[in-house]
């Protein structure tokens, strides 16, 4: 197997080609919402991994990674630094660095920064072609900012009120104790 070309999209490296490939977290390509924090996904859009996704999300107190949501693939998430909540199936648990959760298919999930600072958090999930998610109403999720305005299996229409991801890293990376 040959060795990937990573190549700088402006905002970090990504790949562009199939292979092995080793990138630090530092320099890789980094999103930022205004919604929804900021996170790297070692994936480009010339080349995704079809099996298994990964990505390091960064969130500061009080914000969502993402909407309420579950999907019909199994999760796994490892709180690496800071604190965050877990609200998962209704239920708001704290966590912290160390803490490991595993998602079963099916399970409504979504993490919101805690603490004093930023939280960073590994995001490992299976991919299938026919992966179905569902962004159900969740009124503990709402108050976080973090709940579909409808129920929708489609992420086009949960996201359509928020702005898009932006290349860059957050604007307090340097920061940051592992930057």
């Amino acid at each position: 197997m040959p060795e990937a070309p990573l190549t700088d999209s402006g905002a970090g490296l990504a790949p562009t080609g199939d292979g092995w490939f080793v990138v630090n977290v530092r320099d890789t390509a980094w999103v930022t919402s205004a919604a929804f924090g900021s996170g790297c996904g070692f994936e480009s859009r010339e080349f995704s991994f079809p099996q298994v996704g990964v990505n390091i999300s960064v969130l500061k107190p009080g914000e969502p990674n993402c909407l309420y949501h579950s999907e019909s693939l199994q999760e796994a998430f490892l709180v690496v630094s800071g604190e965050c909540k877990l609200l998962v199936d209704g239920v708001e648990r704290p966590l912290r660095t160390w803490d490991f959760f595993h998602c079963p298919a099916g399970t409504e999930h979504v993490f919101v920064g805690a603490g004093d600072g930023p939280c960073a958090i590994l995001m490992v999930g299976a991919r299938s072609a026919d992966e179905q998610l569902l962004y159900p109403v969740s009124e503990l999720a709402a108050r976080y900012g973090a709940s579909a305005a409808q129920e929708t299996p489609d992420p086009r229409q949960a996201y359509a009120p928020f702005e898009r991801s932006e290349p860059g890293r957050p604007a307090y990376w340097d920061r940051l104790p592992w930057a």
